[in-house]
């Protein structure tokens, strides 16, 4: 993903590519990127019943944890 992306085609992004391929997730782990900590995504991740779980800062095994999540 772009840093340029606006919110919105991230979250058709989101939508086509995560969710119609693996269902909604239970949870995902963000590395504290400020797009997840925005409001608009934190309402998707409601309205979707998704936990938003953010790694610990300057934590490299999260780190890792959140980039092969999926």
């Amino acid at each position: 993903m772009r840093e340029t992306n606006p919110m919105d085609k991230l979250a058709r992004i989101y939508l086509k590519e995560v969710v119609t391929r693996h269902g909604i997730p239970i949870s995902i782990i963000s590395d504290r990127d400020p797009r997840f900590a925005s409001n608009f995504c934190r309402s998707l991740q409601n309205a979707l019943d998704t936990r938003l779980d953010m790694s610990t800062a300057y934590h490299p095994e999260t780190d890792g944890q959140s980039e092969r999540t999926i």
